[in-house]
């Protein structure tokens, strides 16, 4: 699948990401770049992930984030199945 969407483009976009320093800095860009709803909708997914891996079940994550079971389903099937990206983000960030 990365190798599908991987282009000049993507690496540019991907390379400004890595370029931000702070929470500010993040909020700046991804307020000019994506719309509320689509933000919403990343850290959703996120913390859908973050508790799908804290083995929370699925009426329990329906209920704190506000996420459709197809969402969490899609976010479960990336856990197992997916690049590793949710994990390797979340073991860095851990609290």
């Amino acid at each position: 699948m990365l190798e599908k969407i991987r282009d000049e483009n993507m690496d540019y976009l991907f390379r400004a990401i890595l370029s931000l320093q702070t929470l500010d800095e993040c909020y700046a860009f991804f307020d000019d770049l994506c719309t509320i709803a689509e933000i919403k909708s990343m850290s959703q997914r996120l913390s859908v992930a973050r508790l799908l891996e804290s083995d929370t079940h699925y009426s329990e994550i329906v209920q704190k984030t506000g996420a459709s079971t197809a969402t969490i389903s899609r976010v479960n099937r990336c856990l197992h199945y997916g690049s590793d990206g949710y994990r390797m983000v979340m073991e860095r960030i851990k609290d």
